[in-house]
């Protein structure tokens, strides 16, 4: 298996992809695909349900010229259970960064939040399904690194000193009208300066002024992951205060807990706790999962997962098996 600790560095967002496929001194080019088979055994109000196909391809343009690098991620993702190609092929991500002197840059494009442990893409997690659902069926505002539902556009100043890491992004959502609505800001750091310890977090102020109800939401995030020998751990903890009238929850909280164990170089186990209040319903969303993977070549790695899932008066089993490609 991959160095644990690059591993939750790339996680945090504090290094590149591990390996990419050199054009020219100026290009470079990574990617992956990703598929699955899923099967929900579910009871309550949720329906069973089952899915064999394509995830998500992704193909990523990495340039560096000079001060100047930038990256265009072109993604077909899997966004409503049907294949990929329902969705179209997509601009996950486009932007440049120029970098200053002292550990300053800035970049400027459309991007992915820096907050939340689990990161934007299947090679940033160490499981099939992300920690946090809405209901037993669909994801959660409370995965925050998962570009494909929570991109920004707009410009963003980081600094990078020693073992000190900060991002200050100014953006919005994309396409709406700056005349009725406040720039959303986000404020996210990172922390390595104790050995084999990863700290990150951050705030994030979204204003949707110009949507029905002149909406709000104010984010806090906090996350850890210590190596320990061939353990990993790692905890989450995310509140959200939402302003807004006739909802039912308007401060929700979700929490992580994750351990994952490396038996050998090409096998290790993850096993996850995860709790979250879900906005519009009294009823917490809570998730126990067990995740083996591995590696079948440097470049093919699979993952077997099974995930008990309870909410309120529906729950339900997961049993899913995904194998990702990357290059």
């Amino acid at each position: 298996m991959k160095n644990k600790i690059l591993a939750t560095l790339v996680a945090f967002g504090l290094v590149g992809s591990a390996s990419a496929i050199e054009i020219n001194e100026n290009l470079s080019i990574n990617g992956f695909i990703d598929t699955s088979w899923n099967d929900l055994d579910a009871s309550g109000s949720a329906n069973d349900s089952q899915q064999l196909g394509l995830d998500e391809i992704e193909l990523n343009f990495l340039f560096n010229v000079g001060n100047v690098s930038g990256a265009i991620h072109i993604d077909d993702y899997d966004n409503d259970g049907g294949y990929p190609e329902d969705e179209g092929i997509d601009i996950e991500q486009a932007h440049f960064t120029y970098g200053l002197e002292n550990g300053i840059s800035i970049t400027v494009g459309k991007y992915g939040s820096k907050l939340g442990f689990e990161r934007e893409d299947p090679s940033g997690l160490y499981t099939y399904s992300r920690a946090y659902q809405d209901s037993v069926t669909t994801g959660s505002s409370f995965n925050l690194g998962d570009v494909d539902s929570n991109v920004f556009e707009g410009v963003a100043i980081s600094y990078s000193g020693g073992a000190f890491g900060f991002n200050l992004s100014f953006h919005n959502a994309g396409d709406s009208n700056l005349e009725n609505d406040d720039l959303d800001t986000e404020l996210s750091f990172s922390y390595t300066g104790i050995e084999n310890l990863v700290l990150g977090g951050g705030f994030l102020f979204d204003n949707e002024g110009n949507n029905a109800g002149s909406r709000e939401t104010d984010v806090v995030n906090i996350h850890a992951a210590y190596q320990t020998g061939k353990l990993l751990l790692a905890v989450e903890y995310t509140e959200q205060d939402i302003d807004e009238a006739n909802l039912v929850n308007d401060k929700l909280d979700g929490y992580m807990f994750l351990a994952d164990y490396s038996v050998s170089d090409k096998l290790a186990v993850a096993l996850r706790l995860s709790n979250n209040e879900v906005e519009t319903s009294t009823s917490d969303f809570n998730k126990a999962t067990i995740a083996p993977r591995y590696a079948i070549t440097d470049s093919l790695g699979a993952v077997i997962e099974y995930s008990d899932l309870d909410y309120g008066a529906a729950d339900g089993n997961l049993l899913a098996v995904e194998l990702t490609y990357t290059f």
